[in-house]
C-alpha cells in the first residue's frame, strides 16, 4: 500500500483523508508522521507532475528562492512550476525566457510581469522594494552586453537588493568609465559584464575597493570563441579581487553579488 508523499506540503491532510477513508491504518500513519518529523526541512520538496520537484526550502537555506530554468522547458511546465511555488514564495522568477514563451505563459497566468530584455518571466507577490542593505553596481563593456546584465540586475532588484546600472563604458573609450569613478566608489560589489577580449573587469578592479564579479558574455568577432575568449582573459587578470562566472551567466553573477552582500551585512 503506498502512503503520501512525505515531502508533501499537504502531507498531514493526506494522512488524516487516508486513515479517515480506510486505506491507511493508524498505525501506518503514525509511522510516517514520525518519519516526516525526523527529515530535515533542507530535504523537504514539492512534486509538480512528473517533470520537477520545487525545492521549498531553499529560501530558508541558501537565502535565495528557487529560480525556474525556462529556456528548455514549456510554458505549461513553467506554468504548472509557478502556481506550485504561489503559495511559497514572494518572487517567483524564470530566466531565459523568449517573448513568444512568455506571451504564452502570461495567458495562462496573468499576473506575471515580463522583463524583455532580461529575458526574465516574474511573478511578484509584493512590490520589489530593496530590502537589504549595501550597493550593487552592474558595468557593461557595451550595448550588446546588455541582455546578461539585465538578467543580473533584474534578477538582483527582484531579490530585494539596491541596483546601479552603467551601461556602454569598455575600454575601447575608457575615458566614459573613469568619468563615472564615483559609482564604482561608491559600490559594495560591482558586476562587470565584457565581450571581446574582456578586458573591462581587469581595469575595473584596478579601480575598486570592493569584490569585483566578471561576466564574459558571447559578443566579438570569430576569434572570441563564443565568449571563451573574454572567460579567459577574466580568469588570467593580474588584477586582484576578481571572480568570474560562466560565460552570459547574469543570473549566477547576481545570487554571487547577493550573496556577498547578505554575509557583509551580518559583521
Amino acid at each position: 500500500m503506498t502512503l503520501p508523499d512525505a515531502n508533501s506540503s499537504d502531507t498531514v491532510r493526506n494522512l488524516l483523508e487516508a486513515v479517515a477513508s480506510g486505506a491507511v491504518s493508524p498505525e501506518q500513519a503514525a509511522q510516517q508522521l514520525q518519519s516526516e518529523t525526523q527529515t530535515p526541512k533542507t530535504q523537504r520538496y514539492e512534486s509538480v507532475g512528473s517533470f520537477a520537484k520545487i525545492d521549498h526550502d531553499r529560501t530558508k537555506r541558501t537565502g535565495f528562492p528557487e529560480v525556474i530554468w525556462g529556456q528548455d522547458k514549456s510554458a505549461a511546465q513553467i506554468v504548472a512550476i509557478m502556481r506550485a511555488m504561489e503559495q511559497q514564495c514572494a518572487v517567483i522568477m524564470a530566466t531565459r525566457v523568449e517573448a513568444k514563451k512568455s506571451e504564452a505563459i502570461q495567458e495562462m497566468l496573468p499576473q506575471a510581469t515580463y522583463f524583455e530584455l532580461a529575458r526574465i518571466c516574474a511573478i511578484v507577490q509584493k512590490n520589489a522594494q530593496p530590502m537589504h542593505p549595501g550597493r550593487l553596481s552592474i558595468l557593461t563593456a557595451g550595448t550588446a552586453d546588455l541582455p546578461v546584465a539585465e538578467e543580473a540586475a533584474v534578477t538582483a532588484e527582484l531579490c530585494g537588493f539596491n541596483v546601479t546600472r552603467l551601461w556602454d563604458v569598455g575600454v575601447a573609450g575608457i575615458h566614459r568609465l573613469l568619468s563615472n569613478q564615483h559609482v564604482i566608489d561608491q559600490s559594495d560589489v560591482l558586476i562587470v559584464a565584457a565581450g571581446m577580449e574582456g578586458a573591462l573587469p581587469s581595469v575595473v578592479a584596478g579601480l575598486a575597493s570592493c569584490p569585483v564579479i566578471a561576466v564574459p558574455t558571447n559578443v566579438g568577432y570569430g576569434a572570441s570563441f563564443q565568449g571563451l575568449a573574454p572567460l579567459l582573459t577574466m580568469l588570467n587578470s593580474c588584477a586582484a579581487g576578481i571572480g568570474v562566472v560562466n560565460i552570459d551567466n547574469g543570473f549566477g553573477a547576481a545570487i554571487l553579488a547577493g550573496q556577498i552582500l547578505r554575509v557583509a551585512a551580518r559583521i
